[in-house]
C-alpha cells in the first residue's frame, strides 16, 4: 500500500512541475490571446476590456493558480480555434488516440516477444542475425516512412484499408478499427523493433543462468524451459520498457495522425501549436503527461503482481 501511495504522490508532484513548466513556456510564446479571440482589427478599448475580463493583466502566479484550479475542477476553458469547451474535446480525441496506442502496443508485443525469444534461443546463429537485423531496420527508419509505405501498399495498392480519416467508435466500431489499423501499424513497427531488442537481450541473459541449466538437467523439454521458466522471468523487464514506451507513442502520434489525417490527440495538439491556441496547448500537454504517468503507474503495479520477489520485498 505504501508503494502505491509513494508512486501516486510522485506522479502528482511530477504533474505539478509539468503544469508549471507548460504554463510558463506557453506564456512567453508570441501572440495575444485577446487579439486571437477578437481579431487584429478590433477596437483597442474592447481588447483591453477582454484582457481584463480574462485576467491576462494579472501576475503570472495568479493566472497559474486560476488555471490549475480550473484544471482540477474540470473548467478547462474554451479552445480559441475550435470554439468548443476543451474538456469534452480532449476526451473525444484522447479516445481516438487511445485506440491507436492500444492497437500499436498489442501489435508490437505480439510480434516482439516471439521474435526476441527466437533470437535468444538461437543466439549468434543466422536466426539471431535475421531477428536483430529486422529490429535494427525498424529502429533506424522513422514512423512516417512506415506510414507512407503502408498507405502505398494497403490503401493505394491493395485497397484493403482507408488511407486517411477517423470514425468515432461509438458510431461504427468496425469502421473505426479499419481507420485505426494503418496508423497503429506505423507506430507499432518502430515500437516492435525496440521491444524485440529488449526481449532478446533479457532472454539471452536469463537462458545463461544456473536455474535454466538445472531445469534442462532435470530433463524438462526445451519449450517448457524457454517459455515457462525463461520468458516468465523476462516478462517483467520487457513490460517495464513497454510501459515507458507509452510516452514514445504519444510523442510520435502527432506525426502519424497528421500523415493519416486521423483527428486524434496528436492531430489536435498539432493544430493547437500551429494556431497558437494557448489554452488548448496547456490542457493537451497536461492530459498527455497525466495519461503517460498513469500508464507507467499501472505497469509498476502489474510488475509487482507478476514478480513475487518484488511483492515480498
Amino acid at each position: 500500500m505504501s508503494f502505491v501511495l509513494n508512486r501516486t504522490l510522485s506522479m502528482l508532484l511530477t504533474l505539478f512541475l509539468i503544469s508549471a513548466i507548460t504554463f510558463a513556456v506557453t506564456n512567453i510564446l508570441p501572440g495575444d490571446v485577446a487579439m486571437m479571440i477578437m481579431g487584429t482589427q478590433s477596437n483597442p478599448e474592447a481588447l483591453a476590456g477582454l484582457r481584463e475580463s480574462l485576467g491576462l493583466n494579472d501576475p503570472l502566479l495568479v493566472q497559474y493558480g486560476r488555471w490549475i484550479g480550473g484544471m482540477v475542477t474540470g473548467d478547462w476553458g474554451t479552445s480559441l480555434v475550435f470554439k468548443e469547451p476543451i474538456a469534452p474535446l480532449l476526451a473525444q480525441k484522447m479516445t481516438a488516440s487511445g485506440l491507436i496506442v492500444l492497437f500499436s502496443m498489442s501489435i508490437a508485443l505480439a510480434a516482439a516477444i516471439p521474435l526476441g525469444v527466437w533470437a535468444a534461443v538461437h543466439a549468434n546463429r543466422w536466426q539471431d542475425t535475421a531477428a536483430s537485423s529486422t529490429a535494427l531496420l525498424g529502429v533506424s527508419l522513422p514512423d512516417f516512412f512506415w506510414g507512407i509505405m503502408l498507405i502505398l501498399l494497403f490503401a493505394r495498392g491493395l485497397g484493403w484499408l482507408p488511407s486517411s480519416g477517423f470514425v468515432d467508435p461509438g458510431e461504427d466500431l468496425f469502421a473505426a478499427v479499419r481507420h485505426a489499423l494503418l496508423p497503429s501499424l506505423a507506430l507499432g513497427l518502430g515500437l516492435m523493433a525496440h521491444l524485440t531488442r529488449m526481449t532478446r537481450a533479457t532472454m539471452t541473459g536469463i537462458l545463461n543462468q544456473e536455474f535454466i541449466r538445472v531445469a534442462r538437467a532435470k530433463g524438462l523439454g526445451e519449450g517448457t524451459v524457454v517459455w515457462r521458466y525463461g520468458l516468465a522471468n523476462a516478462v517483467g523487464p520487457v513490460m517495464t520498457v513497454a510501459g515507458l514506451q507509452v510516452g514514445y507513442l504519444f510523442g510520435s502520434i502527432i506525426v502519424v495522425e497528421s500523415l493519416f489525417n486521423y483527428t486524434g490527440m496528436g492531430w489536435l495538439t498539432y493544430q493547437a501549436l500551429l494556431n497558437r491556441d494557448i489554452p488548448l496547448i496547456q490542457a493537451s500537454v497536461f492530459v498527455i503527461a497525466a495519461v503517460v504517468m498513469l500508464a507507467n503507474l499501472i505497469v509498476d503495479l502489474l510488475y509487482v503482481v507478476v514478480d513475487p520477489r518484488i511483492r515480498l520485498s
